[in-house]
């Protein structure tokens, strides 16, 4: 269990992109006058039975449940039989374009909100601007970010289905040790410092700081955005993680180390291993770990919005959608299938909320039984302020630059400035070549 959370976890922080020969050598951008698939936009399908292939990523505990939506489906609609395709996330990416230039590759695919660029800019999945017209679906639907993250030049590429973002578990019984209200998480600056100083007084190191994307990399995006930063400007053309607000975030973070809150080498999900033994007080992870530590009868915990520790309120996040792939000649049967599918799927989302995950839709979230999975709505407000990557092409492989260089300067190989004064150096080059890349 444990393996498949961290293949999964570790391509939610990574947002490995398409910097793979596979990827490259496919053809170029599609031109606007492509034909979009006809069909009425996923209202309903009336033509002959069609057999459609769903590739996604959902390894750990959430796969279950989406298999069982999978199987809802399959028996509400005697014409549209779904088979799904498992695979973890560092695999997909790097398999997906392989497989659709081969003629092998899916019908629908699962797509991080980071990725969903790229593999438009590749033209390896189509425009679904149709179904969102037909179902009515529109901003106002959805969180603002997550809603236009599923856009790339002016066109949609994905129906966002969820978001899922960084929470603040606490262990309740350290807390109490130290002498602290087990009921009453920090929320502030101060508050988290004087919490960790009592911990510390009690021989407790409550916050151990991983110098690996999954989560140290994520607190420090989380924390760059709460300090008033970015990892880059405004039109992701230029990296931004070597500024001042950023310097400062980092820094906070390097400090825990420095000063006695965190060992200097966390290894790869030990902080969170550590919190559920009850060696730290304090963890940063996903809302999909709130499943996992429910599996343990023994841990006391609880789940908060993250703290705001800079001038305002942030949080790493990124969102799963669902997209068409494209084929080397669309069946339009298929194509319209695969639409009816994803209204129904996006519909449902209340229950795939049961697997870890933020509904992407307001009206879901705003349904009395969502406010009844007590843990995962606890987290629903970070959505109004949630931080996701840009959607540009090739984003995931900048966003990797910005993570080895947290993890030089926690490890202690580099200052926290020059650690990031040379990452943006090399995330800058990245940029422009990805500008000539894909043509934008």
């Amino acid at each position: 269990m444990i393996h498949n959370q961290m293949s999964r976890r570790r391509l939610l922080g990574l947002g490995v992109g398409l910097g793979t020969a596979t990827a490259l050598s496919l053809a170029g951008c599609g031109s606007d006058d492509e034909p979009t698939a006809t069909g009425n936009g996923g209202k309903d399908y009336t033509g002959p039975k069609v057999d459609l292939k769903l590739w996604n990523g959902f390894t750990g505990g959430d796969g279950d449940i989406f298999k069982k939506l999978v199987d809802q489906f399959n028996g509400e609609h005697e014409n549209i039989a779904v088979t799904t395709a498992t695979y973890r996330w560092e695999d997909y990416y790097a398999k997906l374009p392989g497989a659709v230039s081969s003629g092998s590759g899916p019908d629908i695919a699962v797509m991080h909100m980071d990725q969903m660029a790229t593999f438009a800019a590749r033209n390896l999945i189509m425009p679904l601007d149709d179904v969102a017209s037909a179902l009515g679906l529109t901003e106002a639907d959805f969180a603002p970010t997550v809603w236009q993250g599923g856009t790339y030049n002016e066109k949609r590429y994905g129906i966002p289905l969820d978001m899922h973002p960084m929470g603040f578990y606490y262990n309740k019984a350290l807390l109490q040790q130290a002498g602290l209200d087990p009921e009453q998480p920090p929320t502030t600056k101060d508050e988290f410092t004087a919490a960790l100083t009592a911990l510390k007084g009690a021989g407790i190191q409550g916050f151990w700081v991983s110098p690996f994307p999954f989560t140290g990399g994520m607190t420090a995006y989380t924390m760059i955005h709460q300090f008033g930063g970015s990892l880059f400007d405004e039109a992701g053309a230029k990296a931004t993680f070597n500024a001042d607000p950023a310097v400062e975030a980092c820094t906070w973070l390097v400090d825990m180390v420095k000063q006695g809150h965190s060992p200097g080498n966390v290894g790869q999900d030990a902080d969170w291993l550590a919190f559920k033994a009850g060696k730290n007080a304090f963890n940063f992870n996903g809302i999909w770990q709130i499943n996992d530590a429910g599996k343990s009868p023994e841990l006391q915990w609880g789940v908060a919005e993250v703290p705001q520790i800079g001038s305002q309120k942030a949080v790493w996040a990124n969102s799963h959608n669902f997209t068409i792939v494209k084929q080397r000649r669309d069946d339009p049967n298929k194509v319209a299938g695969a639409k009816v599918f994803i209204n129904w799927l996006s519909e449902h989302s209340l229950d795939w909320a049961a697997g870890g995950q933020v509904p992407a839709r307001k009206a879901v979230r705003e349904d009395a039984k969502f406010a009844e999975l007590k843990n995962i709505s606890t987290l629903a407000p970070e959505l109004e302020y949630a931080a996701f990557p840009p959607s540009k092409p090739g984003i995931g492989d900048v966003i990797t630059i910005f993570y080895d260089s947290f993890n030089e300067a926690v490890l202690g190989k580099k200052p926290v400035k020059q650690a990031l004064d040379d990452g943006a150096a090399k995330a800058d080059k990245l940029l422009e070549d990805n500008r000539k890349k894909y043509g934008s």
